[in-house]
């Protein structure tokens, strides 16, 4: 499994800043993609993240509620689909 990240989001980027793995991105462009992402393909599910975001925005995808679910798909097409890591050049 994966964590994720949903539209709680407020981009305080703690949780990157504490990631192992480094599989969390800032979306950009902001407007596009205005929440910070992590990579189910490189998250190694080990929670790290959650007790850093400020607004409790990152849960594991089996603890999603409902209304959430749709943000796990949303994680995967920011690195399948969108701009991924790319972000982090974008960003600076």
């Amino acid at each position: 499994m994966t964590h994720v990240i949903f539209d709680l989001c407020i981009r305080d980027g703690a949780c990157a800043e504490v990631c192992p793995v480094e599989c969390i991105v800032p979306g950009q462009p902001e407007d596009e993609w205005p929440w910070y992402y992590i990579d189910p393909e490189t998250c190694i599910d080990c929670g790290a993240c959650v007790p850093e975001c400020p607004v409790e925005a990152i849960l594991p995808e089996e603890d999603l509620p409902e209304e959430y679910a749709y943000c796990a798909e949303l994680n995967a097409l920011f690195f399948t689909e969108g701009p991924g890591y790319a972000a982090l050049e974008m960003g600076s």
